[in-house]
């Protein structure tokens, strides 16, 4: 992999100055609610009142509600993945598949609970959701770490349901409700892939 994916709105066109104060204006604001008073205060009129433009402005930038929330995982997605793609190991290159895949586990779980609920407050179709570039990516990077692990199997369909441990409805219900803790879900994570690896030579 030669560099980050993009997330699934793609490359953005060249902007004009004052198109691109405002779109860093709207994100400041829409980062500025979510923080103080959650993901569910982001409404379309609530962002272009705090950013003091109309609310055309905010759906012309964005197109929608679920489009500001994509605008507002992309910057963080893009870390991740310079992280994983190129940071220093275990969760970059340069240590053993093993280690590299438990390392993306606890990351990606402190990743969740960070961004979690604007990722949760999305509502994107599956199709978005799943199929978008950021999604694809981590997909890819999984399979490629299970067969270096030297996993029996189908690699492809195994990452595919190690995935979905990230969830970011199943993470933060499981949180929320107390069922586990958060080092409870890295704990399992951890022994997930002790168990889906061929154990280790002696």
């Amino acid at each position: 992999m030669s560099g980050p994916i993009l997330p699934a709105n793609g490359p953005a066109e060249p902007e004009r100055g004052d198109a691109a104060r405002n779109r860093a204006a709207i994100l400041v604001a829409a980062r500025e609610l979510v923080a103080q008073c959650g993901a569910a205060a982001l409404t379309m009129d609530a962002v272009a009142f705090r950013a003091g433009l109309g609310k055309g402005t905010v759906f012309r930038r964005f197109g929608s509600r679920a489009g500001l929330m994509l605008a507002l995982l992309d910057q963080s997605e893009r870390e991740f993945q310079q992280a994983f793609m190129f940071g220093p190991p275990p969760l970059g290159p340069g240590a053993p598949a093993r280690e590299r895949l438990m390392a993306f586990g606890r990351a990606r779980l402190a990743f969740m609970d960070v961004h979690g609920e604007v990722e949760r407050a999305r509502d994107l179709s599956a199709a978005i959701h799943f199929g978008s570039a950021a999604a694809r990516l981590q997909h890819t990077h999984l399979e490629m770490l299970l067969r270096d692990g030297g996993v029996p199997g189908d690699a492809r369909a195994l990452a595919y349901y190690l995935a979905a441990g990230f969830d970011a409805g199943r993470v933060a219900f499981l949180l929320e409700t107390g069922e586990f803790t958060h080092e409870q879900l890295a704990a399992g994570w951890e022994q997930l892939v002790d168990n889906v690896l061929p154990p280790l030579s002696e």
